[in-house]
């Protein structure tokens, strides 16, 4: 009964404006009651903070800062070998596997579009159809700055507006198409096995989605979808990351979804529905003969602005117009 109640109160509840709410205050400096309730938040959800770069609890000015603190180094070693990919956050495994007949399953019988999921950009998920995926929950204890998951050079970026309801598992279990209707991030990648895509998904009271190379992508919540497209390895301003390295972050949690296509890799055996993740740990292993690491432009500055080209097709309803660069940080 109590579970009935809590997933009606997702669709009435406002989510929209509690979200822009609870980021209003994530940002507040409020010296001793900012404090106070990062204290209780960390008590309450048993944050570990001797793994931060920082542990005072007073040294941070809001909420947001406490919530994206950096690890100390050597928190989260990475994983060695050019054929091993590492877990891109900490949290848990919601569900991985195989994509089925365009489908991606999602919980308790529930499965979604792979098309819905990228907006309705058939030429991006036909790259995908019986490849595998991975999705991962970020409890608010967790850890919330999110990684790469091998080196990639990034090729586009899409912002896709959405619902707010929470990603926890209770409403994964309830809440059909949850991850193709609520907000997210997509980013497509180029790496030395093929293309992967990893997102980052929306939800109740997440206050902002950033990216490394944009800043701040959400908000504003404009209801459009915006795309960005960047260069190719060895073109002039391309933006390569490598393996472990920052990509992202969440002001408040939410979900990662990977993307791989057909017969590229394999997932640690050890992954199932509800291992807890560790980023930096074995994630899975590159299917291929021999490693060759994609070549990286020297460190050069992430380019200010970018190509913006047409938004693909999308589901009837969803408008779109010409996209805005978000600021950088």
């Amino acid at each position: 009964m109590l579970d009935s109640i809590k997933i009606k109160l997702q669709y009435l509840l406002p989510k929209q404006g509690l979200t822009r709410l609870a980021g209003w205050g994530a940002e507040k400096r409020a010296a001793t009651l900012t404090h106070w309730v990062i204290k209780a938040f960390a008590r309450f959800y048993s944050v570990d903070m001797k793994e931060a770069q920082n542990p005072d609890i007073k040294s941070y000015a809001t909420f947001n800062e406490f919530f994206v603190r950096p690890l100390r180094d050597g928190a989260r070693p990475v994983v060695s070998g050019l054929d091993m990919l590492c877990l891109s956050a900490d949290g848990a495994v919601s569900q991985l596997g195989a994509i089925t007949d365009g489908k991606l399953f999602q919980a308790k019988g529930h499965f979604y579009s792979l098309e819905a999921l990228l907006a309705g950009n058939y030429q991006l998920a036909e790259k995908f159809q019986g490849g595998q995926f991975a999705t991962i929950y970020l409890a608010p204890r967790d850890y919330h700055r999110v990684h790469m998951p091998c080196n990639g050079v990034l090729r586009e970026m899409i912002y896709v507006p959405g619902d707010l309801f929470s990603v926890n598992p209770l409403t994964a279990a309830n809440v059909p198409n949850l991850f193709a209707r609520n907000e997210r991030v997509i980013s497509v990648f180029d790496t030395e096995f093929g293309p992967m895509v990893q997102i980052l998904v929306g939800a109740t009271i997440v206050g902002s989605i950033e990216t490394v190379w944009a800043g701040c992508v959400t908000p504003p919540r404009e209801g459009i979808i915006k795309r960005w497209t960047y260069p190719a390895a060895g073109e002039e301003g391309a933006i390569a990351l490598e393996k472990g390295q920052e990509m992202g972050r969440f002001k408040l949690g939410s979900t990662v979804i990977n993307l791989f296509t057909a017969s590229q890799i394999r997932f640690m055996p050890n992954l199932s529905n509800g291992t807890v993740t560790r980023m930096g740990e074995p994630f899975a292993e590159a299917l291929r003969a021999s490693a060759v690491a994609p070549e990286a432009p020297e460190a050069t500055e992430i380019p200010e602005v970018t190509e913006v080209t047409e938004v693909p097709e999308v589901p009837a309803g969803v408008a779109t117009a010409e996209p805005q660069v978000p600021k950088d940080f």
